[in-house]
């Protein structure tokens, strides 16, 4: 049987957290990466009582756009700071009617229309396939879910977070396009995160937190960034809250994955051990070290 560790929990910020209140022996640390530079130092310390490591995904001050960011830099610089567990707190736009502005969706499924991103830490010199068939953790989404109910925060357990690029809003036909697919919500960073995360072997969830109906409504055809600023303000509270409320569950020392998160990369590496880039498998040492390593 699997010995047990004890979980470092990383969690990843967007639009409108930038740092994470009542944090005990709080400390900013600048892990480098071989993938370029993340968007941010990373804050690490302890919530309620849990090793945790809080990175600003588009940094402190909202220097970066969703294009712009190192989505492999940011990941790999959690890794390297010990992460195995990340939270993703992601303002979105609803595409449901039941899913209004100050409603959490934890997140199940993706479909992933951003196209300007690099997605993976592997290529040519060394391909590898993950399966994204369920990309989020359940475990995960599971210990969300209790801990919301337990606060009373609105929330829905399931959705689909359609990514789209940006940074600019939907237009009306696109925002139709994707109700007719069955999305819940909408935004703009979730993927390649998601997929990165799989590929690193940690264990990933989101909690998409809705800031305003997309254009699709009668009443919301124009969004704002000041109405949607206002949102985020309330929103952040909420997740803050909901940190509180799920870290002890997921700090408690833990076995392997039981979804296999821990063991993405098992099978999924292709490329011969001999025409494999001595270049690339430098770079991940953090990522896929555990199965690049001589036996």
């Amino acid at each position: 049987m699997a010995e047990a560790f004890e979980p470092v929990i990383g969690i990843i910020g967007g639009s409108g957290l930038y740092d994470i209140a009542g944090l005990a022996e709080r400390q900013w640390r600048a892990i480098p990466s071989p993938w370029g530079e993340a968007s941010d130092e990373l804050l690490c310390g302890r919530l309620a009582g849990v090793r945790v490591v809080f990175l600003p995904r588009h940094g402190r001050g909202h220097r970066l756009s969703p294009s712009h960011l190192n989505y492999r830099a940011n990941i790999d610089a959690l890794k390297r700071a010990g992460c195995t567990d990340i939270l993703s707190l992601s303002a979105v736009g609803s595409l449901r009617e039941d899913l209004p502005p100050g409603h959490f969706v934890i997140v199940d499924q993706f479909i992933d229309r951003s196209f300007a991103r690099e997605k993976s830490f592997f290529g040519e010199g060394c391909v590898a396939h993950v399966s994204m068939a369920h990309p989020v953790c359940a475990r995960l989404g599971t210990a969300l879910g209790a801990a919301a109910r337990n606060i009373g925060l609105s929330h829905t357990e399931g959705g689909t977070y359609l990514v789209m690029e940006g940074p600019q809003f939907s237009t009306k036909a696109e925002s139709a396009l994707y109700r007719q697919w069955g999305a819940s919500v909408i935004g703009m960073t979730n993927m390649p995160e998601a997929k990165l995360a799989r590929e690193a072997e940690m264990c990933y969830a989101t909690v998409a937190m809705v800031t305003d109906y997309d254009c699709w409504h009668p009443e919301h055809d124009h969004v704002t960034v000041e109405a949607v600023v206002r949102v985020l303000v309330e929103n952040a509270e909420r997740a803050r809250d909901l940190l509180r409320a799920v870290l002890p569950a997921l700090g408690a020392p833990r076995p392997p994955c039981p979804a296999g998160c821990n063991h993405a990369l098992d099978h999924a590496i292709i490329t011969a051990p001999a025409a494999r880039d001595p270049d690339l498998m430098g770079r991940l040492d953090a990522v896929a070290g555990r199965v690049l390593a001589p036996s």
